[in-house]
């Protein structure tokens, strides 16, 4: 490495956040990158580790060669440094924003010391390439003459999409919305991930020759079968978008609604009218509960924040994890840790405290003679082991408790694709409802027919739906020129 001893030198800086008051009423970004010079130390730190399990099956799923390109960005290669990151990654401008970052806690470093801030570094490089005007059409010099339709336009049939496209092959994506992007555009909120940034980056694909076709669901608009007749492969990436649902007493009641209806409603009413329309669910004014602690759990949280409500609660079935690796996480796994996201943050900031109840279960939702929601029951719950290591949960006696609320959204996760076009296609399904179809051949028992991302491996990470769609699309040229 440029500076062998960049680890001992400096210390992890983060980038940073406005701060909480300020950035709460406003759908901006709230990262502050740093400068130049702080990201070239920051890079330093990449500690020449021999091994780098950070790219390696714990870390980076799309094998990102980070030790490379952190070593290009220290020594001010920046433009090597963005042709290497973009060898294995189709859209940094992403997961440097959004992906948890599996890469840091596989880092070597960490295992004594703060871990080098891959994810931040992801990120300069890119939006550094943008800045510098590196970010360019590039379209194939060859065509194949063969025709492939891809199925969503989330960030796995993006990849393939992509990837197929600079093979030569023509490339078409349908998709049932009115925006591209699927969980990019609508299930992420603009202040993590800026929609300009999606819509510039598939820009750049269209104007490579990737032919776009948005309001056209697939299973309705146009049958499954005859995108079969009509091109010579087809991928399934429609990722898992059937909500798990909360089947309990007043699950009907006026006002309870899942997670993504929020979220997708906000951000279309956001880019369309700046929130005017009124075509959203407005938290402002409302008690707000949250059940669900994930990554959807907490965009919740920040935009219920931004709209104003005036109290806001999120639940969460599972234990308080813990701050540092336990056994049951060693090192290099991806650990689950106690740690505040930017909505917990924002609340603690607004209402002095941090929203989340861990180890408790909704048992019924409350409403009015009018079908309105005024709040719900919930019972704790105590988590232990039985004697073969196994995690039971039981329900703690006498611990029930009555909670206001107005809105509930719930954030519980995902089923798997919905099914009428794989039922149409006549696909094979694994236990989990998913499209059936082997990792690393991904086609699944119609032989023009291939699966990929959330739609085939379940509910996942936008790092490892790009890792689907790019070896869906290496198996589909495959295909195709066989």
């Amino acid at each position: 490495m440029g500076k062998p001893t960049g680890f001992l030198d400096f210390e992890r800086q983060k980038v940073k956040d406005r701060h909480p008051r300020e950035r709460m009423g406003d759908f901006r970004e709230f990262l502050v990158p740093l400068n130049p010079a702080e990201r070239r130390t920051q890079a330093s730190r990449c500690m020449d580790c021999g091994v780098p399990f950070c790219q390696s099956n714990y870390g980076c799923p799309v094998d990102n060669l980070i030790p490379e390109w952190n070593d290009l960005v220290y020594n001010g290669k920046d433009y090597e440094a963005f042709t290497r990151l973009r060898k294995t990654n189709n859209f940094p401008e992403f997961t440097g924003r959004v992906c948890p970052a599996p890469c840091e806690t596989a880092c070597v470093l960490g295992v004594t010391s703060p871990a080098v801030t891959i994810k931040d570094n992801e990120a300069w490089i890119i939006d550094n390439a943008y800045e510098k005007g590196w970010m360019v059409p590039v379209p194939p010099t060859s065509r194949s003459g063969k025709k492939v339709a891809v199925i969503g336009s989330g960030p796995s049939g993006m990849a393939a999409a992509d990837q197929l496209n600079q093979a030569g092959h023509y490339v078409t994506v349908f998709e049932r919305s009115d925006r591209l992007g699927g969980l990019l555009m609508y299930g992420i909120p603009n202040m993590k991930l800026d929609k300009e940034l999606v819509e510039k980056r598939f820009g750049l694909m269209e104007a490579e020759g990737v032919e776009f076709r948005t309001n056209t669901f697939v299973g309705k608009d146009v049958m499954a079968d005859q995108l079969v007749k009509d091109f010579d492969a087809v991928l399934v990436a429609t990722g898992a978008t059937k909500p798990r649902d909360l089947n309990v007493p007043g699950r009907q009641l006026k006002g309870v609604h899942f997670a993504m209806e929020f979220l997708s409603a906000n951000t279309k009413s956001l880019l369309s009218s700046n929130l005017s329309d009124g075509n959203y669910i407005s938290a402002k004014g409302k008690k707000v509960i949250v059940i669900g602690g994930g990554d959807t759990g907490n965009d919740c949280l920040g935009t219920s924040l931004r709209h104003g409500c005036i109290s806001l609660d999120n639940f969460e079935v599972l234990p308080q994890p813990s701050e540092g690796r336990t056994e049951e996480f060693p090192w290099p796994t991806y650990p689950r840790l106690y740690k505040a996201d930017y909505g917990h943050a924002e609340a603690v900031d607004k209402f002095g405290k941090d929203p989340r109840v861990y180890s408790i279960s909704t048992k019924e939702f409350l409403g009015n003679d009018r079908g309105e929601l005024t709040g719900l029951v919930t019972i704790d719950v105590a988590w232990t082991k039985d004697e073969k290591g196994a995690w039971k949960m039981a329900e703690v006696a006498g611990s029930e408790r009555t909670w206001e609320a107005d809105l509930v959204f719930l954030a519980l996760g995902f089923l798997g694709p919905e099914e009428t076009l794989v039922q149409q296609l006549g696909l094979e399904q694994d236990a989990r409802s998913n499209v059936k179809a082997t990792y690393g051949k991904f086609q699944t028992n119609h032989p023009k027919v291939f699966g990929a991302g959330d739609a085939r491996r379940g509910q996942s990470l936008v790092v490892w739906a790009i890792n689907e769609g790019r070896g869906a699309a290496r198996e589909i040229d495959k295909f195709l020129r066989s």
